[in-house]
């Protein structure tokens, strides 16, 4: 029996409606030996199975014990939705800072050290950290008014708005051992909450984060040929941002200036889905999708292997080649009666194979079925060189060409992973017969 669970605390609307239809779907689809429940634990003993082959988690963020849980339980297998791992060490500093890698508008940003030192430090801790800091050269970058928040967490908790240099320093007496950022403020002309599922699936909701909480999802969205533009551009960045990143269920806010999407806030793996503040339309969607993107991790789940979801930032790190060190060799004597003779070899063209791997390091368009500008979508999407495209799987991949449009999205590339990994080892001949049996990058 595979089980589908959810953790979830005082949420009251989402969770059951997300288990019933689960079970529902599973029902209608013949699926067999499949079941939606609420996760129950009685016992945590390290290395056991959970017994569940997919969490969705609305609640570890807040229960430690739960974080624990489920890590655990990822390693024996589990698919637990959010990477209790990724979610561990990722916060919204980084966050703006790994946008800003893969080319998505965000607000200008400086971290700030806490006011107070932390328990159990003391000055000399921070030895390292200049005095007075060059506080004058971040304000004349950021500019006021601004916004003054932790760098990780969430629920819009400790957040300022501060309008000059003295009320920043009163305001920041306030925050005691949180580690701050001061962030350019972003007068928009329209705001979006985006859900993003799976990776591929995007719902953009007009929000208005200044009205009441029941309040805020009550706008329209734009239309027009500009808003269509917008629209798909903030639908780029929601994938751009969520493959970057690994996230499976998540959203992304966007305050638009200027035309510009800028994206606030996305580090949300726990995300509002109660009724009673998103409205029908909204919960409906993401219940109906959530429901979807469980039933497909259940089918794809295998025990014994990692499940986990890994954004392109790590997948990139893990598949990067090592450099290997230099052998070390003993030095020998020269023989006593030796004559030593020095023969200087005249230097040699490299093989073919090896002028052939270093023109193709990162040229995706030996790929067959890959032309330039495909090349340039995947190195885009964080897919820089044969080794880490080889170590992505074809949804991946496919949400990045969906994410293109439909003229992208028509190609398969259920073959490419296979011949990136060819490549990668530099087996060309093996690839050279590998595509004479291809028909555009497919199978014949």
């Amino acid at each position: 029996m595979k089980k589908i669970g959810i953790l979830f605390g005082m949420e009251n609307t989402f969770p059951p409606a997300f288990i019933a239809r689960v079970n529902e779907k599973i029902k209608q689809q013949g699926i067999k030996n499949m079941v939606a429940e609420a996760v129950h634990i009685d016992q945590v003993v390290q290395g056991e199975s959970s017994g569940y082959a997919v969490i969705i988690d609305r609640i570890s963020q807040d229960v430690p014990f739960y974080r624990a849980f489920l890590k655990n339980a990822a390693a024996c297998g589990t698919a637990v939705i959010n990477n209790p791992f990724w979610w561990s060490a990722d916060e919204k500093f980084f966050n703006n800072v790994l946008a800003t890698q893969i080319g998505v508008p965000v607000p200008k940003t400086v971290l700030l050290p806490s006011k107070q030192h932390p328990t159990d430090t003391s000055e000399q801790s921070f030895r390292n950290l200049a005095f007075p800091l060059a506080w004058e050269a971040m304000f004349d970058l950021i500019g006021f008014p601004a916004y003054m928040k932790p760098h990780a967490g969430g629920g819009w908790k400790s957040v300022y708005k501060v309008n000059d240099a003295s009320d920043f320093f009163d305001k920041h007496a306030e925050t005691e051992q949180l580690v701050m950022m001061l962030q350019e403020e972003i007068e928009f002309t329209d705001y979006f909450r985006c859900y993003c599922l799976g990776g591929k699936n995007v719902h953009i909701m007009p929000y208005e984060p200044r009205n009441p909480h029941h309040l805020r999802y009550d706008a329209q969205l734009p239309t027009g040929p500009n808003a269509k533009k917008l629209l798909a551009t903030v639908h780029d960045y929601v994938l751009k941002l969520n493959h970057a990143l690994g996230y499976d269920f998540n959203t992304v806010e966007f305050a638009i200036r200027d035309g510009i999407p800028y994206a606030i806030d996305f580090c949300n793996p726990a995300p509002d889905a109660e009724h009673t503040s998103v409205g029908q339309a909204n919960f409906d969607w993401i219940v109906e999708n959530a429901a979807d993107m469980a039933i497909e991790r259940a089918l794809a789940q295998k025990d014994g292997q990692d499940n986990l979801t890994w954004g392109t930032f790590m997948k990139n790190a893990v598949c990067r080649p090592a450099v290997a060190a230099p052998k070390a060799t003993a030095p020998t004597a020269p023989k006593a009666a030796a004559v030593t003779k020095v023969a200087v070899a005249a230097p040699t063209a490299p093989k073919a194979a090896e002028q052939k791997s270093t023109a193709a390091v990162s040229d995706f368009t030996k790929i067959e079925g890959i032309g330039p500008k495909i090349a340039e979508l995947l190195q885009n999407g964080g897919y820089t060189t044969f080794a880490t495209f080889a170590a992505a799987t074809e949804s991946d991949i496919q949400a990045i060409l969906a994410a293109a449009g439909p003229r992208y999205k028509m190609h398969k590339p259920a073959t490419w992973m296979q011949q990136a990994a060819l490549a990668a080892q530099e087996k060309w001949d093996e690839l050279e017969q590998l595509q004479a049996e291809l028909n555009g990058g497919r199978a014949k």
